[in-house]
């Protein structure tokens, strides 16, 4: 080390420090007492300026260098969010400033064919609270309850629902009283956040009892629906269509949402609208049905029904439990529906206000939700013998002037005695019918007759085939979709050796007998077995034979019309198939139907002539009762199914009452009275320039500046 302690400068850091030690120390004193110290000062501690080197430059540049580094960083970040960013940030600004919300389009109205409101839109009020100022002003809930007699929970469930938009003000109260409007209005100071909103509801002029099941109801939107139309732009708070016409036209019906667009600050209070795009009113859908008409087939449905179970059948002695049913009226020259039918049935109106959860598991657990005229499946017994007939006349596996003798006890031939009861068939009636062909098999609904039928095809597969009647039926679209213009339609089936072989596949313990024997042919030939099949395709099926053999495509909407009555899209007859029907193959089988309603042999002769208040003469029917066999100890399907004016028929009607019992009991007095209904009231074609009724637009009248 260079030098001593002591020969180091008197201002350095080390002089600094030694000068008040040895000051005290006893050997330094200097005269002084061991026991008196020498007094310390601040200029011992700190040293002079003078003695300080001065060193500015170091100083400015340490922080020149710091503040150098934060504008470099500060240039960098910038860069980052203006350059690289750009688009994420101008997002994120935008979302969290503007918050756009919806405002609902009135939906389409729907019209019958002469432009008369099946359903129609009507202006209602209803109340809305902000959620940012319910935020603000927690009292505002409890004036509203004391306003509307609302609880305090109910409007906290309402804010709470995720159902609406958060930056859209939640529904409190819908149809809202006008003492309760009018005090809003004249107080608006009272209410911050409360506005007061016109919404255009569905509305039934006929009642909304009218068609239920055909023009459908709408409802909230659930989640899996938005899922399944990502870019239909429905909200969490939209109405969507969920059944019948409502559902299948949902998007003409529909319209187009506008928006508003709201500037909102950081903690989401509603600053202002920014800007407002008007909604788009739906378009409406008129139908080829007839008010008048669908009415009164409702009512005919319903009526009978309710007499059919208080009446014993004759046969059996039990009270028919007729728990649903169906009614079509078709026009078999175009396929359209004229009317459609479907019981029990439900009050459209009650889906306006809410359903109760009581009401509705009870119309669920009645099956009112479904159609049963398209998804009901019901065997369907003597009425399928037209197929039966047309299959034997196409072949020619039996002439159609061959007579059987009808002994009311069919034995399979060469049956041995292990057969049993398993190769004897037995007509409904307690006796047979004697000697039939072809149009007496049919007048009189002779099982025999196509026993024997079913037996000779199964007999001749080599010749015909193993499927030479279900050939028929599929011509006739018996086991196939109708393709009608309604959601979830029912698919029928005709039962075959593949059928079988299908049920048993899926349900073994349901269906376990998959082998197929001469029996299951003669049940198949005569409408029994596991065939089963919709209302819509057997009225389908007699449709194509009423016109001579073109299957068209069931349409319940005729036209497509904007809110101004400009046809947009208009739909005409649309051909599914053909059947041949040559006159050798059709006049047989139209005599035999039309001995079931003239002759005083048809199963429905008293029937009709007990009901109709016009001449058959005039305007001749034709058609087949049906009583189908259902499992042991069920009473039967009832069936009927009719069309006229036979030479140039404009009308076929259809009815079928489940476990109704006999056809001629149960199902033919609803066609009787809807031919006289025909008869009064012909069906007029389409109007398409009819006067619509403008459909309500959503507007609203906000009493505070909160939105």
């Amino acid at each position: 080390m260079k030098g001593s302690w002591r020969d180091r400068p008197s201002g350095s850091w080390f002089s600094r420090l030694w000068r008040p030690w040895v000051s005290i120390h006893p050997f330094r004193g200097r005269g002084r007492s061991i026991n008196e110290p020498k007094p310390v000062g601040i200029r011992d501690l700190v040293a002079a300026p003078g003695e300080v080197q001065s060193r500015p430059e170091r100083r400015w540049l340490v922080i020149g260098g710091f503040f150098l580094l934060l504008f470099v960083l500060l240039i960098g970040r910038l860069f980052v969010l203006q350059i690289l960013d750009y688009k994420a940030s101008v997002a994120a600004v935008n979302s969290n400033s503007l918050r756009a919300t919806t405002i609902p389009a009135s939906r389409g109205v729907i019209l019958d064919r002469a432009g008369h409101s099946l359903v129609a839109n009507v202006t209602t009020v209803e109340i809305r609270l902000s959620r940012a100022e319910a935020g603000n002003f927690p009292t505002i809930k409890g004036a509203l309850a004391s306003l509307t007699g609302l609880s305090v929970r109910q409007i906290n469930a309402d804010l709470n629902n995720v159902q609406y938009d958060p930056y859209q003000p939640a529904p409190i109260m819908q149809n809202a009283p006008a003492r309760v409007v009018e005090f809003i209005k004249l107080h608006p100071a009272e209410f911050p956040g409360v506005s007061v909103l016109n919404v255009a509801t569905r509305s039934y002029p006929n009642g909304g009892n009218v068609g239920a099941q055909v023009l459908g109801y709408v409802g909230p939107i659930t989640g899996s629906e938005i899922t399944a139309n990502p870019n239909a732009g429905y909200q969490t708070d939209s109405t969507i269509g969920k059944t019948g016409i409502e559902s299948f036209y949902e998007h003409y019906l529909r319209g187009h949402d506008g928006t508003s667009t709201l500037e909102v600050d950081t903690h989401g209070n509603v600053i202002g609208t920014v800007n407002t795009t008007q909604p788009k009113v739906g378009q409406s859908v008129v139908l080829n049905i007839d008010q008048g008409l669908q009415k009164a087939l409702d009512g005919y449905l319903a009526s009978d029904i309710k007499t059919v179970r208080t009446i014993p059948d004759p046969r059996s002695g039990k009270l028919p439990p007729a728990p649903n049913g169906a009614a079509v009226v078709l026009d078999p020259n175009t396929g359209a529906v004229l009317a459609m039918s479907s019981y029990p049935s439900y009050d459209l109106s009650s889906f306006v206000n809410g359903l109760t959860t009581k009401l509705f598991h009870q119309l669920l657990n009645e099956g009112a939700f479904n159609n049963f005229a398209i998804q009901g499946l019901y065997t369907p017994g003597s009425t399928f013998k037209m197929i039966s007939a047309t299959a034997q006349l196409q072949t020619g596996i039996l002439s159609a002037s061959a007579f059987i003798n009808d002994t009311g006890k069919f034995t399979v031939p060469g049956a041995t005695s292990q057969c049993g009861a398993g190769c004897v068939f037995h007509d409904d009636e307690a006796s047979g019918a004697g000697l039939v062909n072809l149009p007496l098999a049919l007048t009189k609904s002779s099982d025999y007759y196509f026993y024997n039928l079913g037996y000779l095809f199964w007999s001749q597969t080599n010749k015909y085939g193993e499927t030479p009647i279900q050939n028929v039926a599929h011509e006739y679209g018996l086991d196939q979709y109708t393709n009608i213009d309604l959601p979830n339609e029912g698919q029928g089936r005709v039962d075959s050796p593949k059928v079988r072989l299908a049920l048993f596949a899926a349900a073994p313990k349901a269906f376990p007998h998959y082998q197929w024997y001469t029996g299951d042919n003669i049940e198949m030939a005569f409408g029994q077995g596991s065939t089963a099949i919709t209302p819509l395709e057997l009225a389908n099926a007699y449709a194509t034979f009423a016109n001579g053999g073109t299957r068209y495509e069931p349409e319940v909407a005729a036209a497509i019309v904007d809110a101004h009555g400009k046809t947009t899209l208009r739909y005409g007859p649309r051909i599914l198939g053909h059947v041949s029907l040559p006159s050798r193959v059709r006049n047989p089988i139209l005599q035999g139907l039309l001995g079931v309603v003239n002759s005083p042999q048809g199963t429905a002769y008293g029937t009709f002539h007990s009901i109709v208040n016009f001449s058959l003469a005039s305007f001749p029917i034709a058609g087949k009762t049906g009583t189908a066999s259902n499992q042991h100890g069920l009473e039967p399907n009832s069936w009927f199914v009719g069309f006229g004016p036979v030479d140039h028929p404009k009308y076929v009607v259809l009815c079928v009452v489940g476990q109704g019992g006999y056809g001629a009991d149960a199902a033919a007095p609803v066609v009787a009275e809807t031919f006289n209904y025909l008869v009064a009231h012909p069906i007029k074609p389409v109007r398409l320039k009819a006067q619509l009724t403008t459909p309500v637009t959503t507007s609203s009248t906000t009493t505070t500046g909160a939105g």
